[in-house]
């Protein structure tokens, strides 16, 4: 019988229209066509054979290892979809499918704790020997998460035993003991996984490892310099890390820029900030402040992508953002949202939830097709079929989603967070609930000793209007802290139908209501959303003269399937007027923006045979439509782009 364990004293059950149906996708479409894909069975896809690894190394069929050697990692990150699935909606066949694949792995966990079918299979003799490039620990972490995500939704200990296991030997073999390897993998993710197994566990042995995992990066002499020694390999990118694409360029804690890898960089950051928490390291604590502020005002995309540039999936320099070149996978983008919940957990601070809802409503979610069987793995601004067809520098970005891949990190990655939404909803801190996101839900928390029930009702993003209702078990003082989102201006809140005066109440963000609270106690709260027309910083050059379009926490984007092609050629101006219509038959029910533009003519005969002329300023008044950037590219394909130019 399936049950759930409070994690960090709340319980959430999802209800809302948006999110409720895309938990309902990843349930009945993602999370069942992903188990087809990790088993081979889905006609014409790049076939994954992760199953079939885990049955050679167990020893139930024969054969050769197939695939990257990170190819675990998709069934550890299926587990953890599946088991966050099960929070909200119990299902004794899923949970029946997924011990299966748990006691699979446990035939193939070897008896010194150790799991991976790569080594396991193709190379026995050569565990631990290319950390920089093999992913080994960053297997481990994936499959420790896996397992403490299943424990909190079922209570089953099986997997999280074996994970023990496995992080014990871990630990036996890394520090700075004599005899131990001293070092570090290629691949953060060991390290925020660590950090889950001590929550579940209290063995502060897993947070111990984690920070020397953390804090043993980037020091001299470099271990990947060591490793190259050994492997006489003279590779010119990436064993030299002065580049910092591993982010092991310099010591941790004198990191100030991201550089490198953006998932990578995305998983220390989130380990970073537990352990700055866990640990009250203030240092780390300003290093993860430090970082913050470089990566969301200096090298984000407006839809919260992260990691701007194809080679080594990496960020560039600051405010260097193409959008027609813009890498932004979907896992950095999933990645931030991972670290900015653990900066609100470490500081209650709306900066923070104002870039995972970005995140969320916009370079998460782009990822996937609106019935949960096509993924992105890029996500640019601006896409042009024809050029990304003959275009090498576009190579990359796809017009079109695809149906899986050979490095198939994000589609799984994508069914977790989606499956784990209501993880991010809420804080407790002792006698205080940081409502940090709206979404209608059901929510049991621990507040003061007693259990507090919160009844979310909202239509949000489309809808301004949000209703909580409170029930404790009886009547007992604590505070409510409710964000009021940074794209929100004139916010009104009302408590028991009287309007609540909040500037006093205040405080980086959140209105913090405190107060003996009583059954059925209501809070109103309306967010305005005006469509708003968002610019750049002048410094990133590829949108000097282009506008954006937000309403609430949606970003919008131009595609061809409305507004016909040469999307280049309309423009729209400061007084444009331009409104938000709620279109239930499009895009399975979005809020689309309408209103008047103009267009410069690239057709009429003037431009017949000609490539260059004087100026001549010719344009015809158009309408145009905007759609959610997130549910581009579910109609014919053709071009989009957010970034529209502005007219004088």
């Amino acid at each position: 019988m399936t049950h759930t364990k409070m994690k960090n004293n709340v319980n959430v059950q999802v209800t809302d229209s948006f999110w409720k149906r895309y938990m309902d996708i990843v349930r009945h479409e993602v999370i069942p066509y992903q188990w087809e894909a990790l088993n081979d069975r889905i006609p014409d896809a790049v076939p994954s054979r992760a199953i079939e690894n885990f049955k050679i190394a167990a020893g139930d069929e024969t054969g050769e290892f197939h695939g990257f050697v990170f190819q675990d990692s998709d069934v550890a990150k299926w587990i953890e979809a599946a088991a966050f699935s099960l929070e909200n909606a119990p299902d004794a066949g899923l949970e029946q499918a997924i011990d299966e694949v748990i006691d699979l792995i446990g035939r193939a966990q070897q008896e010194d704790g150790y799991i991976n079918t790569y080594f396991t299979i193709k190379e026995p003799e050569g565990r631990w020997s290319n950390l920089r490039d093999q992913h080994e620990l960053y297997c481990a972490g994936h499959m420790i998460e896996a397992a403490v995500a299943y424990y909190y939704a079922t209570g089953k200990r099986t997997f999280l035993d074996m994970m023990c296991r496995f992080a014990d030997y871990i630990d036996e073999v890394f520090g700075k003991e004599e005899g131990k390897i001293r070092g570090y993998d290629g691949h953060q993710e060991i390290e925020l996984a660590l950090v889950k197994l001590y929550e579940a566990t209290d063995n502060k042995k897993y947070l111990s490892l984690s920070s020397y995992f953390i804090d043993e990066r980037g020091h001299q002499p470099h271990f990947f310099d060591l490793e190259k020694e050994k492997k006489q390999d003279d590779h010119p990118f990436f064993w030299n890390d002065s580049y910092g694409y591993h982010q092991a360029h310099v010591p941790v804690r004198e990191q100030k820029k991201a550089t490198g890898h953006a998932v990578r960089a995305m998983y220390m950051y989130t380990a970073m900030a537990d352990l700055a928490l866990k640990s009250n390291d203030d240092e780390l604590k300003k290093v993860c402040e430090d970082l913050w502020e470089n990566v969301t005002t200096k090298q984000m995309y407006v839809t919260a992508g992260v990691g701007s540039m194809e080679f080594g999936e990496a960020f560039s320099t600051d405010y260097d953002l193409p959008n027609d070149t813009a890498y932004t996978e979907t896992c950095a983008s999933i990645g931030l949202v991972f670290w900015a919940k653990r900066m609100l957990n470490l500081q209650a601070d709306a900066k923070y939830a104002d870039v995972m809802e970005r995140a969320l409503y916009n370079g998460t979610i782009s990822g996937m097709d609106l019935d949960g069987k096509k993924f992105f793995y890029v996500n640019p601004l601006e896409v042009q079929p024809e050029v990304c067809e003959h275009r090498q520098d576009h190579h990359h970005v796809k017009p079109v989603r695809q149906k899986w891949f050979s490095c198939a990190c994000c589609p799984p990655n994508l069914a977790r967070l989606i499956s784990s939404v209501g993880h991010y909803l809420y804080t407790v801190r002792q006698d205080e609930l940081y409502v940090h996101l709206y979404a209608g839900n059901k929510a049991d928390v621990q507040l003061n000793g007693q259990n507090v029930v919160i009844d979310q009702q909202t239509s949000y993003p489309w809808d301004e209007k949000v209703s909580i209702t409170v029930t404790p078990e009886q009547e007992k003082s604590f505070t409510i802290a409710l964000r009021i989102p940074g794209w929100s201006k004139n916010a009104q809140i009302l408590l028991n139908g009287e309007k609540v005066e909040y500037s006093t109440l205040l405080k980086k963000g959140y209105v913090h209501l405190t107060r003996s609270w009583k059954q059925g106690d209501q809070i109103e709260l309306v967010f305005p959303m005006p469509v708003e027309k968002i610019r750049a910083n002048p410094k990133v050059k590829e949108n000097a003269g282009k506008v954006a379009l937000q309403r609430g926490p949606v970003v919008y984007c131009l595609e061809e399937a409305d507004n016909g092609k040469q999307l280049s050629t309309i423009k729209i101006s400061e007084n444009s007027e331009l409104n938000p219509a709620f279109k239930p038959d499009l895009l399975d029910g979005v809020v689309v923006i309408e209103g008047n533009g103009v267009r410069t003519s690239a057709n009429d005969a003037s431009w017949e045979n000609v490539l260059y002329q004087p100026i001549k300023q010719e344009s015809v008044d158009v309408s145009i439509k905007a759609i959610p950037y997130f549910a581009w590219c579910n109609r014919e394909p053709g071009e989009m782009i957010v970034w529209i130019r502005e007219e004088n």
